[in-house]
C-alpha cells in the first residue's frame, strides 16, 4: 500500500448519526485500514477539538494523526503528550489584512441587523470563526451575499460557508478568514506533510465539505449524503469526485462504507486489500 493521506468529516460521514442506516461492520473495516503505517488520518469537522475527542470516545473511532477543527479554522497534530495546535495555521489566517484586524465581536456587530441570523452558542465560536443559526427557509446564496457585502464595506475579507443541521433543521452560517475552510486546511496538511493529489482522497456529506469536493483533489460524497449538496454536486460535476452508490463488500454506501467505497474508486491498490482483508475476515 503506497502511502496515503484520508481527509474525512465526521458527523453524518464517518459518525452514524443521520437517518440512514449503517451498515454492519462498517467501521470496522475503516479502523482496519486506517490503521495500517501507510495510512494518514485527519478529521475535518465543524465540531471544536472537545466534541471531536467526544465523538471518538462516544462512536469508537480511531484516533487521528491530525484534527483539523472548527470547519477549517484549526489544525492540531496528535502528540504522545497529547494534541499540538499548529501554530504555523493560526499565523496564515490570521494575517490582519483578511479580517482587517476586526474582532468576531465587532464582525457580529456589524451583522446584528440580518435579521436571518442568530448567533449561536459561546462555546461553538472560535478565535477565527464566527458562527449564526439561520432557518432553513432563507436563501443560502442570498444571505451568503448580504454577508458579503456588508463586510467588504468594512475592508473584511471573509469566507462564509453555509451547511445544513439535520437534527435541529436549522441552516448554520460560518463567518471564517478568506484564506480558511476545510479544502484551504487539507491543502495546508497537503503541502506540509508532502501529499500529492493522488495521494489524498477527502469524505464529506454536507454543504460545508464542497468546496473541498468540487475542487481538484480526490473526494467521494457518501450515499447518504444532504439532498441538497447532491443536486449541487450533480449540477456541478467533477471529474475528482466520487458519489457513492452502495454495493461495494456487500455494503449500502452510507457513511464509513461510502468512504470506504470512494476510497477504492481512486486507490486501486488499497480496493484490492480491501477485498482481500473481506475475504480473509
Amino acid at each position: 500500500m503506497r502511502p496515503f493521506l484520508l481527509c474525512t468529516d465526521l458527523d453524518r460521514t464517518l459518525i452514524p448519526n443521520g437517518a440512514a442506516t449503517e451498515s454492519p461492520y462498517a467501521r470496522a473495516h475503516f479502523a482496519n485500514l486506517v490503521r495500517q503505517p501507510h495510512v494518514t488520518l485527519a478529521y475535518v469537522s465543524g465540531r471544536n477539538l472537545a466534541q471531536i475527542e467526544e465523538a471518538i470516545k462516544t462512536y469508537q473511532l480511531p484516533t487521528p494523526n491530525f484534527a483539523i477543527t472548527d470547519v477549517g479554522s484549526s489544525i492540531y497534530q496528535r502528540k504522545f503528550s497529547g494534541w499540538q495546535s499548529w501554530r504555523a495555521w493560526d499565523v496564515r489566517i490570521g494575517l490582519d489584512w483578511d479580517w482587517a484586524g476586526a474582532s468576531a465581536e465587532h464582525i457580529s456587530s456589524l451583522l446584528a441587523d440580518v435579521g436571518e441570523l442568530r448567533l449561536q452558542e459561546p462555546e461553538k465560536q472560535a478565535r477565527h470563526k464566527l458562527s449564526f443559526y439561520a432557518p432553513l427557509s432563507a436563501s443560502a446564496t442570498n444571505l451568503k451575499q448580504v454577508i458579503e457585502q456588508r463586510l467588504a464595506q468594512h475592508g473584511v475579507q471573509a469566507n462564509v460557508i453555509w451547511s445544513v443541521d439535520e437534527e435541529t433543521q436549522l441552516g448554520l452560517v460560518d463567518i471564517l478568514p478568506a484564506r480558511a475552510g476545510k479544502r484551504q486546511a487539507v491543502e495546508f496538511l497537503m503541502q506540509a506533510r508532502g501529499f500529492s493529489r493522488e495521494q489524498t482522497v477527502f469524505a464529506g456529506d454536507s454543504g460545508n465539505d464542497l468546496d473541498v469536493m468540487l475542487s481538484d483533489i480526490p473526494a467521494v460524497l457518501v450515499a447518504n449524503a444532504h439532498p441538497e449538496v447532491k443536486a449541487r454536486s450533480v449540477i456541478q460535476p467533477h471529474i475528482n469526485l466520487y458519489i457513492a452508490k452502495g454495493d461495494f463488500l456487500g455494503m449500502n454506501g452510507n457513511y464509513s462504507a461510502g468512504i470506504l467505497e470512494g476510497i477504492s474508486h481512486f486507490r486501486p491498490d488499497i480496493r484490492d486489500w480491501l477485498r482481500q482483508q473481506h475475504v480473509v475476515g
